[in-house]
């Protein structure tokens, strides 16, 4: 599903964020990626759905060389691609409900199929009863199973999760964990970057290591 093959992240300067990075998710995983801050998950999550292009090697995604790919058909790469960060990004001015029927907006869906997909996935989060409720109101874990509902709501392929924990405390963060398992039993294939190699289920068999830009032995 995932396959990154000896890539390269060089900034201005010289400024190397991975170095001779290679790794496997297959469809269906549930994959770990662990790292200090500054160890280059974050780079390697944006070069996934694009968002940054690597200065070397080569990615694919659902099978497609994503490396070199036209900015034309980024967006259809992205309808693959779910992504969770740490701060959520949601809309302060828009309700639960608005936040995640955007995503579906934005592609030209039509009103009432995201009535129907938007209704579902707040269902499959938890939070049907919050749909007209603002951002502002909600709790931190509420808030991010709703940016969880708006990178699912189009039925990804993959879920990238950019330290989807870290702003969180231990009770909220078992229940998004217990909710990314949900969706990764549901089919999707989970990437979990995080500096906190504890939220990693002992003997979990799909654990990649990032030191300071480069791949190590788990």
């Amino acid at each position: 599903m995932i396959s990154i093959v000896n890539v390269y992240k060089t900034y201005p300067y010289d400024q190397a964020a991975l170095i001779d990075v290679s790794l496997e998710v297959d469809k269906g995983d549930f994959a770990y990626i662990i790292g200090l801050n500054g160890a280059g998950k974050t780079t390697l999550l944006k070069l996934i759905f694009c968002a940054e292009r690597p200065t070397k090697g080569e990615i694919f995604v659902d099978g497609m060389n994503i490396a070199e790919l036209k900015k034309s058909k980024i967006p259809f790469l992205r309808r693959k691609i779910g992504v969770i960060f740490q701060d959520y990004k949601l809309l302060n001015n828009r309700t639960v409900f608005e936040n995640v029927a955007l995503a579906l907006e934005i592609v030209g869906e039509k009103k009432k199929s995201i009535q129907k997909k938007v209704w579902g996935v707040l269902q499959l989060v938890g939070l049907h009863s919050k749909s007209n409720s603002y951002p502002i109101t909600l709790s931190g874990g509420e808030q991010q199973r709703t940016a969880i509902a708006r990178a699912m709501v189009k039925n990804p392929l993959i879920l990238l999760a950019d330290e989807p924990t870290g702003n969180l405390d231990p009770d909220a963060t078992r229940d998004i964990l217990k909710l990314l398992n949900k969706i990764n039993l549901r089919g999707t294939t989970v990437f979990f970057a995080t500096h906190n190699p504890k939220l990693v289920p002992k003997d979990h068999k799909k654990v990649f290591i990032l030191d300071d830009g480069r791949m190590v032995s788990p």
